[in-house]
């Protein structure tokens, strides 16, 4: 069950659950035993890897009686870095939205799954320009993916819906129609992870949508934050994809008529079901990745590298 989504929010969270791991005891053991179990537990999301490497780094070096402490400081400390780089990361792709704008009507934004204040610990990545553009008083439609199996467009509608912003949810299959069409401006999404040469792992049907950009000359973005970019992964090739339970695929969670939750089965249980969590984009389909340090095309990111996350 993912109550905690969004790479950058998984590393927060990993971060304070490292601290709160500590709580009955700070040895050399707890705190091994702390980043190994939290290490496990979502593969693709590098953010995760970061912030417990991170943490381990700031800990390890202090005498036990001190790092319950550091432990919280340090996981604070994360936490207020992703607010500080959700936000750079919308000034940044608050220039894109403008540079789209029209005369005649909004900036009409495509993403995928969900990348807003949900997902991060702050506005969000994908989301970010958009809430961006709010602020400023530029016009904006936000074309929302519902991103079955897991429905996390879903949170999406429910974050633009709760800013009073313009948006429309769609079925996933119908992307590249609305595209062709010449109804979407840009496509902004979040990332898992992205390797040294670009290549983006995010939400499974990221990749779709990045074949029908480019197929209609739409701008194709993505929104991270540096520590999403795993520079010890040469090309999205080795970057592994998290297989989740085929009975995400074989049942349908909702709200019944009389306001509860409930599920139905959608398909017989003897059905074989793939249900891999995440794609990866290949760097040539992104036009450029928005970072907290500004924009870059894919290959540039190695310009990067030496920058402290």
């Amino acid at each position: 069950a993912m109550q905690v989504r969004g790479a950058p929010l998984i590393g927060v969270t990993a971060a304070y659950g490292v601290a709160l791991a500590l709580k009955e005891g700070a040895g050399n053991k707890a705190l091994d035993n702390a980043v190994r179990t939290l290490a496990a537990t979502r593969p693709t999301a590098v953010n995760l890897l970061w912030a417990l490497a991170r943490m381990e780094a700031a800990l390890r070096p202090l005498p036990v009686a001190r790092r319950r402490a550091a432990a919280w400081e340090e996981a604070r400390a994360i936490a207020r870095e992703d607010v500080a780089a959700n936000r750079r990361i919308g000034e940044h792709g608050l220039a894109l939205l403008q540079a789209a704008a029209k005369n005649n009507g909004p900036v009409r934004v495509m993403t995928h799954c969900n990348a807003g204040w949900l997902a991060t610990a702050g506005w969000g990545t994908a989301l970010a320009p958009v809430y961006a553009a709010r602020d400023a008083g530029l016009p904006v439609h936000v074309w929302v993916s519902e991103t079955r199996p897991r429905n996390q467009g879903l949170l999406t509608a429910w974050e633009l819906r709760a800013a009073g912003m313009p948006h429309t949810v769609f079925v996933d299959n119908a992307a590249g129609l609305l595209m062709q069409r010449d109804e979407v401006d840009l496509v902004i999404v979040g990332a898992d992870r992205i390797a040294a040469n670009g290549d983006v792992a995010n939400k499974v049907g990221t990749y779709l949508k990045a074949l029908a950009a480019r197929a209609h000359g739409v701008p194709f973005y993505v929104a991270a934050p540096l520590s999403t970019i795993d520079f010890a992964c040469a090309d999205g090739l080795r970057i592994p994809i998290e297989e989740r339970a085929a009975d995400e695929l074989r049942h349908v969670a909702g709200v019944s008529h009389g306001g509860h939750p409930s599920s139905v089965a959608v398909l017989p249980a003897e059905t074989a079901a793939a249900n891999p969590a995440f794609d990866v984009t290949p760097a040539a389909l992104i036009t450029g990745i928005i970072t907290e340090h500004g924009l870059f095309a894919p290959g540039d990111l190695h310009t990067l590298s030496g920058v402290e996350k």
